[in-house]
């Protein structure tokens, strides 16, 4: 199981789990779901090794840094803290 910290609520989810579920009921704006809108950005604070590489979404939307599109993230394993 891996660890989802958001806004300092720990979440249990599974390893290779698409987020966007998690982080829309812990209160993320969700609009397209299909990483097309940018309104579920989130910044990844610490864990980004423990997330999926960034998305050809994510490159069009230029997501760079520690942003990222909370609709488009997988958690493969460990701890991902995120803050919105």
């Amino acid at each position: 199981m891996a660890k989802l910290i958001i806004n300092d609520e720990e979440i249990q989810i599974e390893d290779g789990q698409k987020i966007v579920e998690t982080i829309e009921n812990a209160g993320v704006p969700i609009g397209c779901s299909n990483g097309v809108c940018g309104t579920c950005e989130v910044e990844v604070l610490e864990g980004m090794e423990n997330l999926n590489e960034l998305t050809e979404e994510e490159e069009d939307l230029g997501m760079e840094g520690n942003k990222r599109l909370g609709c488009q993230c997988v958690i493969n394993k460990g701890s991902v803290k995120l803050e919105y």
